[in-house]
Order: structure tokens, then C-alpha cells, then sequence
């Protein structure tokens, strides 16, 4: 009976030691090159952590690397701008935000990316790029505000856009204002019109919707006939004061250890603001009602109320305004990876082509300098945290 038992333990244990140990998750790089391209400049970066990709939009092309700085694919085809990106773990698809100004069309693009493979894959001819309409941009984006019965185009210089919208830009997944937890929701921020000539323009515009029946309303790119297939209206819709910017939040994050949304964008101008390039809420911060200030309400009486966020209470502050946030470059790739670890982007010319510079960094929180670069013993203290 002992050497029965002692013959079944043995067994086992070499049936254990036989079997492949799993692999190792892909090490994210400490700093990558996007390749050099003639497009536009990058808009935005996402990350796949559990695959081991990065993704590249340069506004007219997407550019798909491996962790280890190895091409895999592009896809190109559109004439529209291809803005800020997130990838959805729950469904491997790729989020950005798609804009065709000219025709009052504002989309995201749902990509499927694990069929991205080769270069020069045409967005038009492959059924692995789908855009949702969102209609409720287009309504702020084409709102004749005074009056005279004309819309006005892709122009700063007109009383008219809602809020001052140019479109839409930055794009993350996230959960429900207020809450850390619970489902994740796609988050879309407006772009706004840097005119300093106006009052209702000081709030960033952010958008969230429920993507699990987006399937239903997903259709091929067509830029011959734009379709209007897409939800009637955002799960909900909130301002944050922060002061004019450059055509609003460049680029949307949500970061899952800090337990905040960051936002980064191309410096403002109006004087009264400290014009500040990236700013923060912190996810648990309730939205209340309130008055949007500068936006005229009905009749022009008082003030237009909305669902307010009050920016998070770290950074430089602006005492004469009460806005709060860091002089820290984020406007063209913002991509948190967990463990307190944020990809930043960089965007440059070369021989009349662009290119971008992705360099990993560390938050600190620090007012004056919030990011450093990252190490290896920063990426290890990643992963063991990811472990437990």
C-alpha cells in the first residue's frame, strides 16, 4: 500500500514538472519609437498590456508596434482625424475619436486590432474598422447659438458650437463619474474652440456611454455617405472649470491605482486662467448641479445649469480662479499602465515626416514636476504588484 502511494505522489510530481509554465506576461518597454511616417502628428497612444502592443494615432494613420519595438501593422485610408485612442481589454477592440467636420460627423472608431497584421491594411476595404456615430457632438458642434439661421463651418470666428465645440478628441475608459468601481464606460471629451473672446468656452465637455450593444450600431466607414447610426444620447454628460484650452482635452486617460481621470491639453490663452497643460478629477468626486459659469442660460438669464466636476485638489493652484493642475506636456499621448506608471508622448518632425517618442514616466504628485522617468526597478515593483 506505501509504495502504491508513494508510486501515485511521484507520478504526480512529474506529471507537474511536465507541464509548460505559463508565460510570462510581455514587459512593457521603458521607451519606444513610433516609427517616422507622412501623415499627420501623433494624437494619441493606447496600450495593450496583456497582449504586448502599443498603438500610434497619426491622425491619418494607426501604427501597431510590439513591446519589443517590432512593426506589426498599419492601417491607413481615411481623409478624417483620427484623435486620442484607449483598447477595451473586455472586448480587444480599439476606441478613437473620428471627426469629419465638414460633414457635421463625429465618430468613434471601433477597431479590431488583433486582425491587424500587415502594413497598408485600408480602413474602407477591411471589416475590421467600424465607426459609431455620436449625435449628441453633433448637435453642440452645429447649434446656431445667434440665431441668423446659417451654420457657420469649422471656424472659432462665430457666436456658434455649444460650449464653444470644435468635436470631440480625447477618449478612455473609465467608470461612472463618482465611483472607482463598478463597469467600465467608454469616456469622450469635446474639443474646444481657443477663442478668448468668449465666456461660455471654460468648461472641458466629457461624454460617457455603455458600449456593450455598440455592435448593433457599428457600421463601415463610408466617407461618400457618412451614416447617423449611433446612441441617441450619453449615459451622462459633465463640465469641469478649467479655462479655455486649445481645442479642449487632447488626450483622456483614466488611471486605475491613482483612482483618477487626467486630461491633457494644448495650452490656453485668456489671462484670467493659469493656463495649465494637464489636469485632473478624482474618480470618487461626485458631479452636482450647477451653474455653468460664462454659458448664458434661458433667455439669457443667470446661468445654464449642468453636471459639475471639481477638479482634483493636488497640483499647482491658481488662486485668483481656484483651478488647479501641472505644467506637464500631455497633449499628444497620455496612457496610464497601473503601479503609478503613465506613458508620455512626444511628437517631432523629421525630413518632413512625423514621428513620436514614447518615454515610460512615474506619477510623484510632485506640484512642480508630477513625472519622472521611469526605471527597471519601477516596472519590476509594476509587476510584483500586479502578483499579489
Amino acid at each position: 500500500m506505501m509504495k502504491t502511494r508513494l508510486s501515485l505522489l511521484l507520478a504526480a510530481g512529474l506529471l507537474a514538472l511536465a507541464q509548460p509554465a505559463a508565460a510570462a506576461p510581455p514587459v512593457p518597454p521603458l521607451a519606444q519609437n513610433g516609427g517616422t511616417w507622412a501623415s499627420g502628428h501623433v494624437q494619441g497612444v493606447a496600450v495593450d498590456l496583456k497582449g504586448g502592443y502599443v498603438y500610434y494615432s497619426f491622425t491619418n494613420l494607426l501604427a501597431k508596434y510590439d513591446f519589443e519595438g517590432r512593426l506589426v501593422g498599419t492601417l491607413v485610408g481615411w481623409t478624417g482625424h483620427l484623435g486620442d485612442l484607449d483598447f477595451n481589454p473586455q472586448d480587444g477592440r480599439l476606441y478613437g475619436s473620428l471627426e469629419y467636420k465638414k460633414d457635421q460627423a463625429f465618430y468613434i472608431a471601433v477597431i479590431d486590432v488583433s486582425r491587424l497584421d500587415r502594413v497598408g491594411v485600408e480602413a474602407a476595404r477591411s471589416d475590421l474598422f467600424r465607426t459609431v456615430y455620436l449625435p449628441e457632438v453633433a448637435r453642440d458642434y452645429a447649434a446656431d447659438l445667434n440665431g441668423d439661421g446659417r451654420f457657420d463651418g469649422d471656424t472659432a470666428r462665430t457666436g456658434d458650437h455649444r460650449y464653444g465645440c470644435s468635436g470631440i478628441d480625447g477618449v478612455s475608459f473609465g467608470p461612472a463619474f463618482g465611483r472607482a468601481d463598478g463597469p467600465r464606460y467608454l469616456t469622450v471629451a469635446y474639443g474646444i474652440y481657443g477663442d478668448e473672446g468668449r465666456s461660455d468656452n471654460d468648461h472641458q465637455v466629457l461624454l460617457q456611454y455603455d458600449v456593450a450593444d455598440w455592435a448593433k450600431l457599428a457600421r463601415p466607414l463610408s466617407e461618400a455617405e457618412p451614416h447617423h447610426e449611433g446612441p441617441a444620447a450619453p449615459r451622462d454628460k459633465v463640465f469641469v472649470r478649467t479655462g479655455n484650452t486649445r481645442f479642449g482635452v487632447q488626450t483622456l486617460a483614466y488611471d486605475e491605482t491613482l483612482k483618477r481621470w487626467f486630461m491633457g491639453v494644448y495650452q490656453g490663452g485668456k489671462p484670467a486662467f493659469p493656463n495649465y497643460l494637464l489636469f485632473a478629477v478624482d474618480a470618487r468626486a461626485e458631479p452636482a448641479s450647477g451653474d455653468l459659469v460664462g454659458v448664458p442660460g434661458p433667455d439669457g438669464r443667470g446661468w445654464e445649469q449642468g453636471r459639475v466636476l471639481s477638479l482634483a485638489g493636488e497640483g499647482l493652484k491658481d488662486e485668483a480662479s481656484g483651478v488647479r493642475g501641472w505644467n506637464q506636456k500631455a497633449d499628444v499621448g497620455f496612457q496610464p499602465i497601473g503601479g503609478g506608471l503613465v506613458y508620455v508622448a512626444a511628437n517631432a518632425k523629421v525630413d518632413g515626416r512625423q514621428t513620436a517618442d514614447l518615454t515610460l514616466m512615474r506619477w510623484t504628485g510632485d506640484a512642480g514636476r508630477p513625472l519622472v522617468a521611469a526605471t527597471a526597478a519601477d516596472l519590476n515593483s509594476r509587476a510584483a504588484s500586479a502578483r499579489d
